[in-house]
């Protein structure tokens, strides 16, 4: 019977090496899974410069957040790399928008499927490879999000190293690029206080709690009634990191809740992509 490799050791081979999922796949199999006889077999296919750089750090990169013409749809894709010099090259950063067109031309909906899409014919894991070798540096897609609405808004923040996409529940382009200028600059962890993951919520309650129980004035008090305190305060946790009770970045007397409400817009959702 013929060994077949599985996707978790088919990944930790891609992202040892940068080589492609069907390479990765032919070289496990090819090696009954012996995982460093399948690095050797992927540097006899001439993929020797990335297995070398696999323990190098890939901090840098370029980050490109676009839209499809009609804005229903909106990826935004970071491609990292070693250094700022290779960050800020144009030729790299052509590079990277190449692949963002082809996740938009494609409709590719994960880092996986967008290794395996083309550019002028020629696979973008393969293109990542050539471009490694070229440069001398480890290379790879990191990070991947993608966005379907009524109208989708993309911005990219500071040379390339944030991407914002903002999902509204219809067409408002000026709101929409507000918002994602709010994104890009706060950060929130959520839209609203209802859409917070519940293990987020519980992690902040528990350091609010730990906070309290180390505070003279609360010594003796019964943890139920700490619990019930550390509830109220999370008002402020949720006023601070969630996007709809932020203040307006452009305007600090309004909330984003009350600017989207002006401009009888809803935010669906979001996603940020930063560098690092």
């Amino acid at each position: 019977m013929s060994y077949s490799p599985t996707a978790q050791d088919i990944n930790k081979l891609r992202q040892a090496t940068g080589a492609g999922m069907l390479d990765c796949r032919k070289a496990l199999t090819e090696t009954n899974g012996d995982f460093e006889a399948a690095i050797d077999w992927l540097r006899k296919q001439g993929q020797k410069v990335a297995a070398k750089r696999s323990d190098r750090e890939a901090k840098e990169g370029v980050v490109i957040a676009q839209t499809t013409a009609d804005n229903t749809t909106g990826i935004v894709v970071c491609v990292s790399c070693e250094t700022d010099f290779v960050s800020k090259n144009e030729d790299f950063i052509a590079f990277v928008k190449s692949i963002a067109d082809a996740a938009i031309e494609g409709n590719v909906n994960s880092a996986e499927e967008l290794n395996e899409a083309s550019v002028n014919g020629t696979k973008i894991s393969e293109l990542i490879n050539d471009k490694l070798a070229a440069i001398g540096e480890k290379i790879g897609i990191t990070k991947f999000e993608k966005v379907t609405a009524p109208y989708v808004a993309s911005y990219i923040h500071g040379a390339n190293r944030i991407g914002v996409l903002v999902a509204l529940d219809k067409e408002a382009a000026e709101a929409g690029k507000d918002v994602a200028m709010q994104v890009a600059a706060l950060s929130p962890v959520a839209v609203d206080a209802d859409s917070v993951p519940a293990d987020v919520v519980a992690r902040e309650k528990a350091v609010i709690m730990d906070i309290m129980k180390e505070d003279p004035k609360m010594a003796g008090k019964p943890e139920e009634m700490i619990a019930k305190i550390a509830e109220g305060k999370l008002g402020a946790f949720f006023k601070e990191q969630t996007l709809t009770a932020q203040a307006f970045v452009k305007d600090g007397s309004k909330s984003v809740g009350d600017y989207l409400k002006e401009n009888g817009v809803k935010v669906l959702e979001f996603k940020r992509v930063a560098l690092g």
